[in-house]
């Protein structure tokens, strides 16, 4: 389960990003109930959302040619370093009671400008720091990473918003960065393992778009998650009515959901680093999966019932991920890594803008169950088509039985009708 960590550069990548996932989740939690208590609308929260992942979708493809052709070491340095000074100019603005929600907004723009790069230069950087026989295990722990993170993240923003405000919460963010800045310092650059750079050349991008455009495999992990991200993942908008709109139980609560989620996250990201392959039927199993738990907590009627419905929730949604983005990493040749990733991040996170203010509109209109229901049966339909899909298309079909006194579901051959006549044959012979 822990394999990877034996490498020495990832340990201190690994440690350096367990202090700032939990600066990246205080700030989350931080910014979208200051968005909230400035403004009482969830749509705002769903635009400040929307502005944080509007730049993936708009420049992320350019953002993966850049990352293929750059070093990854020096442009993560830069990447954080300029988040850094992000956070630490919210928390100025918040602590000296002159914030305003478009100083938020513009503070989510900038941040997801700086995403653009570091999402893909990270997640390609996992495969020069462990190398290809400890890609996924090193893959599934950096989710278990951000998700053990977000346990205490929540709980400490939770803390500090209710006890001296918001704007703590975005310094230490800001200041959390000096220590994944001290960890790339500190690799050695010899042990990295060598990939051959993108030389700079016209067409990378068609060349990239290409390259998925002639993969089957890739396109429906893609699809289905861009599915999934845009309509399922709109936690910020739904979590933080929950608590405020539906259940009158102020930032407490909405942090005990975060955490709650965050549990479920971590035990899918831990179950992932034990397993030893990525397969399709998991992704959709676990799709339809998430998109069904969260259709049931969006009808809970009391605030324990629905808190304790997040961790199967954020198991199964962090299943999706992690499968997902462990099968594109290792089914990519390493010259194309950063952009495809850059593809995969810019459905994944990039469906936010479009998902964000449609899911902030559905909760202000129509309530935020139904919001939240809506979410997560477009994501499970999608799921289900897909997988219909490559049965059909593959001449699969499924089966579900007992194996050493374990339900197992699988996806077999269907047999053809010669092969049927043949077995009757043989049978009336018999």
């Amino acid at each position: 389960m822990f394999a990877s960590l034996k490498v020495r550069n990832y340990r201190l990548f690994f440690a350096g990003q367990v202090v700032s996932n939990i600066g990246t989740w205080m700030q989350r939690i931080a910014q979208d109930w200051l968005v909230l208590s400035l403004t009482g609308s969830a749509t705002a929260v769903g635009v400040t959302t929307a502005l944080q992942f509007l730049p993936m979708l708009l420049f992320g493809l350019y953002g993966g040619v850049l990352v293929d052709r750059l070093p990854k070491r020096p442009t993560l340095l830069f990447t954080q370093a300029a988040m850094a000074l992000t956070g630490i100019a919210l928390a100025l603005l918040t602590l000296s009671g002159h914030v305003q929600v478009w100083h938020v907004y513009v503070a989510a723009f900038a941040v997801g400008l700086a995403t653009v790069v570091d999402n893909p230069a990270r997640q390609s950087f996992v495969s020069e720091m462990v190398g290809p026989d400890q890609l996924q295990n090193a893959v599934s722990l950096n989710s278990a990473n951000f998700q053990s993170a977000r346990l205490v993240g929540p709980a400490v923003a939770g803390v500090l918003i209710t006890g001296v405000g918001t704007g703590w919460a975005f310094l230490f963010n800001g200041l959390s960065f000096v220590a994944p800045i001290t960890g790339l310092l500190l690799m050695r650059a010899r042990d990295l393992h060598a990939v051959e750079r993108a030389p700079r050349a016209k067409g990378q991008l068609r060349e990239g778009l290409r390259y998925v455009a002639g993969r089957p495999d890739l396109i429906w992990t893609i699809t289905l998650i861009g599915f999934v991200g845009t309509f399922g993942f709109n936690f910020p908008v739904y979590l933080s009515a929950f608590a405020d709109d539906v259940f009158d139980a102020g930032a407490g609560a909405y942090s005990l959901f975060n955490t709650l989620m965050a549990v479920g996250s971590l035990i899918g990201a831990l179950l992932a680093a034990r397993r030893g392959t990525t397969r399709m039927r998991v992704l959709i199993a676990a799709a339809v999966a998430f998109g069904a738990v969260e259709i049931a907590a969006a009808g809970a009627p009391s605030l324990w019932l629905f808190a304790l419905l997040m961790a199967p929730i954020g198991m199964f949604g962090m299943t999706v991920n992690v499968t997902a983005n462990t099968s594109i990493q290792m089914g990519t040749d390493p010259a194309m890594r950063g952009r495809v990733m850059a593809l995969y991040m810019m459905v994944f996170l990039g469906g936010s803008p479009v998902g964000a203010p449609i899911a902030g509109w559905i909760t202000d209109a129509y309530g935020v169950r139904a919001g939240l229901a809506t979410g997560g049966a477009v994501a499970a339909l999608a799921a289900a088509t897909i997988g219909l899909t490559l049965t059909r298309v593959g001449n699969l079909r499924l089966t579900v039985g007992w194996h050493h006194g374990h339900p197992r579901v699988r996806f077999v051959p269907r047999r053809t009708e010669k092969e049927t006549d043949r077995d009757r044959e043989l049978t009336s012979a018999a």
